[in-house]
């Protein structure tokens, strides 16, 4: 099988349900910074020596797999091999965070994306993340979308906040509180 088709030489693309869009429509760009994403993700998988964060990385991977086909498809479009994102997916994220907080330590300022390496790609992700879910928003302003694809998003982003700072936790390193700059017109 080749990899390349050449359908797309014209600056078009092709969705899953079919149709022909152009590749700069807000529908590739919400797609494609999903997939920006789970790359930014496979980073954080590379340099993760936890097993538990590993596979939890992995997961999420797979679903936003799920979450960039459901956004290649429009709702109305007559296929059936699609899985869309749902609630499910969501309630998993909170519960994993919900517990994550448990074992945290309480967060008493803004922190400064970094830390282990791991934690700083999944920070990285994070930003990718929150990109994606501006670019389906806008989507969404323009056609319909599944929802939940949407909530997903805005939930892995705060998850992959989560994660970041667990990264850091389990390798006992402490967050990064942010510091304000002295104005040198106080002083």
């Amino acid at each position: 099988m080749k990899i390349y088709t050449r359908t797309g030489d014209l600056g078009e693309t092709a969705l899953f349900g079919g149709g022909r869009i152009p590749k700069h429509h807000l529908r590739i760009e919400a797609y494609g910074t999903v997939d920006e994403t789970n790359a930014v993700l496979g980073l954080a998988a590379s340099r993760c020596t936890d097993p538990d964060l590993s596979a939890l990385i992995a997961r999420v991977q797979a679903e936003l797999f799920e979450v960039g086909a459901d956004l290649a498809t429009p709702l109305d479009a007559k296929t059936t091999y699609i899985v869309r994102t749902d609630a499910a997916k969501i309630t998993r994220l909170e519960t994993e965070m919900d517990a994550w907080d448990l074992e945290l330590p309480l967060l008493t300022s803004f922190i400064l994306p970094g830390g282990t390496e791991t934690a700083a790609v999944l920070h990285m992700a994070r930003t990718v993340c929150r990109r994606a879910e501006r670019a389906t928003a806008a989507l969404a302003a323009q056609e319909p979308i599944n929802d939940d694809a949407f909530r997903y998003l805005n939930r892995l982003s705060d998850w992959l906040f989560m994660l970041a700072r667990l990264a850091n936790h389990r390798q006992n390193q402490p967050d990064i509180p942010w510091r304000p700059s002295k104005n040198p017109e106080k002083e």
